[in-house]
């Protein structure tokens, strides 16, 4: 599988198993149709292994920890369980650590499906599966979606209570006995808080989830940012503006901005350039050919209608060409920018600093994640193409 395809269950009764080089905590979560937990008791594992339809299995240190779900004694109201994984030792990432999750049916142990989630980093703790309700019907999906908090990450999105850590007292504590209904907690869930980002600074190198509470985010490259704000996605009207300048007072230089929709599968659905003003039935729509880059502003921009856009719709990667053939190296500075449609404000900003001898770059992308939200990624890639219809496969390789 490939992060956000899915395939429907043949079977009542799944386990989904983790296995790395090293030894991973594996958990899920039972969520409503909002996306979180109806309490502490939907979090099931080491500690908790057992909910409605839902179980956790250790594999001891010598077999992957693995998560069983029961669709026919899923609670109703529960449409969805999120499997996730993290290193059992301490602040360890999935840097050089492949994981890979395994579909089975719990019955005979067949396979149904693997998916091993591409490019992890600094990631502590991964939604790697879902399994979830669709018209009736339970269906599987690869995630895939990392996080650099740790469990308390996903837990916190997802409702879990977590406890954050008290300063030290100065006089030894008085033991409490805990009531046996107070929930499990993991003491490895225990994030400690993270520090305040000032409204215009440059968002923080890849250590935590950004969103939009703080104001204009500034991205660097491969740097990702939540189109949360106060909890809420945005699912209005977004504009990417996109603008260049020729370089050294050099001569006008035609670049075309343009967005490529792509499927949970990384099909392509269509593209939207000068010569395609609307797509997806005006959900995307541009705003025409600059084919100078002169004057100050946007020199062209794509509006997105993120509450318009059809299901199938899961990715959109805006890339720049240069027509003419000129080289980017030609460029003075180009740039991309996220703005609300409705008010003007910018979200989110990214200056290419860096320029190759290329004629095409692929500027960002915006994925939609599995709880609806989407996310934008600063990119920043140079390829070899002068149209957007070659940019269709280099871009689908960027999600």
């Amino acid at each position: 599988m490939t992060p956000g395809s899915n395939i429907p269950l043949p079977v009542t009764r799944v386990t989904v198993d983790v296995a790395a080089p090293v030894r991973l905590d594996v958990s899920g979560l039972l969520l409503t149709a909002d996306g979180k937990v109806r309490s502490d008791d939907d979090f099931i594992f080491y500690n908790q292994p057992a909910g409605p339809g839902v179980a956790y299995r250790s594999g001891g240190g010598t077999a992957p920890d693995a998560i069983t779900v029961d669709t026919t004694a899923v609670p109703p109201g529960i449409e969805k369980i999120v499997v996730t994984a993290s290193p059992d030792a301490a602040a360890q990432t999935f840097q050089g650590i492949e994981p890979t999750a395994t579909i089975r049916s719990a019955d005979d142990n067949s396979v149904l499906a693997t998916f091993t989630p591409p490019q992890l980093g600094s990631e502590t703790a991964l939604v790697i599966v879902e399994i979830y309700l669709r018209n009736g019907a339970w269906k599987a999906r690869a995630v895939g979606q990392g996080y650099a908090n740790g469990l308390a990450g996903i837990a916190t999105d997802f409702g879990v209570s977590v406890e954050e850590p008290t300063p030290a007292p100065a006089a030894p504590p008085v033991q409490t006995p805990v009531t046996p209904s107070a929930p499990p907690v993991d003491p490895r869930l225990t994030a400690p808080p993270v520090p305040p980002v000032p409204p215009t600074a440059a968002a923080p190198a890849a250590s935590g989830k950004i969103n939009l509470d703080k104001g204009r985010v500034s991205l660097q490259k491969n740097q990702t940012v939540s189109l949360v704000k106060g909890g809420r996605p945005l699912l209005s009207q977004v504009k990417m503006g996109l603008g260049w300048e020729p370089a050294y007072r050099g001569k006008d230089i035609d670049l075309d901005a343009s967005v490529i929709a792509y499927g949970p599968q990384r099909n392509h659905i269509d593209s939207c350039y000068f010569g395609k003003l609307s797509i997806v039935n005006g959900a995307i729509k541009h705003s025409g050919d600059n084919l100078t880059g002169e004057g100050g502003g946007d020199d062209e921009v794509i509006v997105v209608d993120l509450g318009r856009l059809p299901q199938d719709v899961t990715g959109l990667v805006f890339t720049v060409n240069s027509f003419s053939g000129q080289k980017f190296t030609e460029v003075a500075k180009a740039y991309c920018r996220l703005l609300d449609a409705a008010t003007g404000e910018e979200l989110v900003r990214f200056d290419l600093t860096n320029a190759e001898a290329q004629t095409g770059v692929i500027m960002a992308k915006l994925i939609k994640q599995f709880s609806g939200e989407w996310e934008m990624t600063a990119l920043g890639d140079f390829v070899k193409s002068r149209t957007v219809r070659g940019m269709v496969k280099p871009a689908a390789q960027a999600l």
